[in-house]
């Protein structure tokens, strides 16, 4: 698991940081040289290299985590169908 450095370093990720993080993940792929620094330049906010690369590893963790069940997926209720079957119901 991640330390918890790593976390604190991701608590100060902006949402323009991560959305820009996000973007540039998918124009630079695992086979493009230099590929955490391309992606720091991107992201801007004066990230390093290795601070985007930890990034990286940590939503990684995350997901694993996720995807092998660790995670309980919310339960969200629709207010949308809720509010269509109550209107039906006082018909």
């Amino acid at each position: 698991m991640a330390s918890s450095s790593v976390r604190d370093s991701l608590s100060t990720w902006t949402a323009e940081e991560n959305k820009a993080f996000e973007k540039a993940l998918a124009q630079f792929d695992r086979d493009t040289p230099e590929r955490w620094q391309n992606i720091a330049e991107l992201v801007g906010g004066g990230k390093t290299a290795e601070q985007v690369k930890e990034h990286y590893e940590v939503l990684l963790e995350d997901l694993r985590r996720i995807e092998s069940g660790h995670v309980p997926i919310p339960s969200y209720q629709n207010t949308e169908i809720s509010t269509a079957n109550e209107d039906e119901e006082k018909r």
